[in-house]
């Protein structure tokens, strides 16, 4: 038998996406330079985690 939890979390995620709608969309530049920015983090990341792990 399956029991239906009530959590607060459905709450709080309803929330976040009323707030969410009122936040300005990325223009493409800003897409391109964001994108730049997180491979960067994640290459530094990679070399990082090869040079401790290694």
């Amino acid at each position: 038998m399956l029991a239906k939890l009530v959590t607060v979390i459905p709450g709080y995620a309803r929330r976040g996406l009323e707030s969410s709608k009122k936040q300005e969309r990325l223009s493409k530049s800003q897409w391109i330079t964001v994108d730049r920015i997180v491979m960067l983090v994640m290459l530094f990341a990679v070399i990082a985690g090869a040079i401790i792990f290694s």
